[in-house]
């Protein structure tokens, strides 16, 4: 029997700090490292994101084993076989890892035995959540984002919130600029022999889409502080603003594109938000010029809406995972996935960006992917699937709220008292995409008006009994019912979603 536990680091704990790590020294562990052949099958991932997971473990493992570490980097069929492998040929007695993040990788370790080290990946435990939540009525994020605000004393002067506000949202609703200008610039990290052995090894597998990777995203710490350093020095102060806004040549505009790496432990997000606190201007107690508006939109992103999706995932699984109360059940588009073209010029540019990175921003995944889904009826389940394996910073906890619940609406209201429906007004507003389409925000009947003002309209007649008691949507129902050309509406509807689903809008 080995003298010696085995410390397992699973693929989104890519940090030295982990709570299974933390307290280490090379000689006193193994540490375990499990590729699994079984989790590379179960999606069409877009090849930027397999890349990033691949290489960033590979990375971490080589960094341990450069501490001196005896890392052990097993190829398996599936995790579970990776670890009774690894268990059999060293005579393994305790295994630790810290607690993962999703439920079904929970479940998965205390089957084998496991022992688990409280998770330290977020600011708030999600044990932690559920005792801020109990005993409440009901609860929302703003809520919660102010008391992390005062716990973790961010952005806080003499006990207040800095510039006598807790929401700096509505002056962060800015259309998209018309003058041409530039954006932040981000470092693009040249491949190693690490990275090309992983684009090698992924060059045999058929289920992937996407185009290569060309070194946006970290795939070390040293890589993520650096574009950490980029954002608070040229990003975060034009980053407010135009938080909202969507440009079809610009696929990141001001956002720090930092979620792959919290996600993947190349970051905490406490040393994120602490460092844009600190940038923010003196005359709001910070030591830097940023202004409060960009700041306080970003911190709270990472300390508010991230963690909060973190604390509701695990207080409503497993059950949450099956919610569809709209009764949605359509196929992802093939537009959405690439299989497809469209001339819906939103959807050509967001999908554009997503096949170029495997990134879109927070407006462009909820107002034109989110919302089109929500009103043509994609079932929640498989939309969820479908970003989960499109996106670099896709993971179970992240996806299931915000797509689920934030975007398609099929929880009833736990995460949004209302749905997040629109015509094409707002994307019209919000972007530049309207100007050069094939179909007309305004027009709502036809073979050039838009599918979103269509569908939009269709929507609310589709679910206006299940919408009828929630005070929040008493105006759209009541615009709805004044229509004049509802059936009208209604029947071009039925084409607009066929269509879509056949790839043919």
């Amino acid at each position: 029997m080995s003298d010696r536990p085995t410390v397992w680091v699973l693929g989104d704990q890519l940090n030295r700090s982990i709570s299974s790590l933390a307290e280490r020294e090379p000689g006193d562990c193994r540490v375990l490292f499990v590729e699994s052949s079984a989790k590379l099958a179960s999606k069409r991932w877009h090849v930027q994101r397999a890349h990033l997971v691949i290489s960033a473990m590979r990375h971490f493992a080589e960094e341990l084993r450069g501490e001196g570490f005896d890392v052990d980097y097993r190829h398996a069929e599936s995790l579970t076989a990776g670890l009774r492998a690894h268990a059999d040929e060293f005579d393994v007695d305790e295994v630790i890892a810290m607690e993962p993040m999703s439920a079904d990788g929970r479940a998965m370790l205390e089957r084998n035995g496991v022992s688990l080290s409280a998770n330290n990946q977020f600011t708030c435990h999600y044990d932690d959540f559920a005792e801020w939540a109990a005993g409440k009525k009901s609860f929302k994020m703003e809520d919660f984002y102010r008391w992390q605000r005062q716990r973790l004393d961010l952005m806080m002067v003499d006990g207040k919130p800095a510039g006598g506000a807790w929401n700096f949202d509505k002056d962060n609703r800015e259309r998209p600029p018309k003058d041409g200008r530039g954006w932040p610039e981000i470092t693009r990290f040249a491949p190693d022999e690490i990275d090309e052995a992983v684009l090698s090894d992924l060059s045999v597998l058929d289920n992937q889409w996407g185009e290569q990777p060309d070194g946006r995203w970290p795939v070390t710490r040293q890589q993520a502080l650096i574009r950490l350093d980029e954002f608070i020095e040229t990003g975060l102060g034009p980053f407010g603003p135009h938080e909202d806004a969507m440009l079809s040549e610009e696929w990141k505009l001001a956002h720090s594109v930092l979620s792959s790496s919290m996600n993947l432990g190349l970051l905490h997000p406490f040393e994120v938000a602490e460092r844009a606190s600190a940038a923010l201007h003196t005359d709001y107690g910070g030591s830097g010029t940023a202004p409060i508006t960009s700041v306080e939109g970003f911190v709270r992103q990472v300390i508010g809406w991230r963690e909060y999706v973190w604390g509701v995932y695990w207080l409503w699984m497993p059950e949450y995972r099956g919610l569809n109360v709209l009764e949605a059940n359509e196929s992802v588009p093939p537009a959405f996935t690439g299989e497809a073209t469209t001339e819906m010029a939103c959807v050509a540019g967001v999908v554009g960006h997503i096949e170029q990175s495997g990134y879109a921003h927070h407006i462009e995944r909820l107002m034109v992917l989110g919302n089109l889904a929500l009103t043509s009826g994609v079932s929640p389940q498989a939309m969820t699937n479908w970003m989960w394996a499109s996106f670099v910073d896709g993971a179970e906890w992240v996806m299931l709220p915000n797509v689920l619940g934030m975007a398609l609406h099929a929880d009833g209201g736990m995460m949004a008292t209302k749905p997040y429906a629109s015509g094409g007004a707002y994307i019209n507003k919000m972007s530049n995409y309207c100007g050069d389409c094939a179909f007309d925000p305004k027009k709502r009947t036809g073979e050039t008006a838009c599918p979103y003002t269509t569908l939009y309209w269709d929507f609310l007649a589709r679910n206006e009994e299940v919408f009828r008691g929630n005070h929040r949507m008493g105006q759209q129902l009541a615009g709805m019912r004044r229509l004049s050309d509802l059936e009208d509406v209604r029947e071009r509807a039925v084409e607009v979603r066929r269509r879509l689903q056949l790839g043919e809008l």
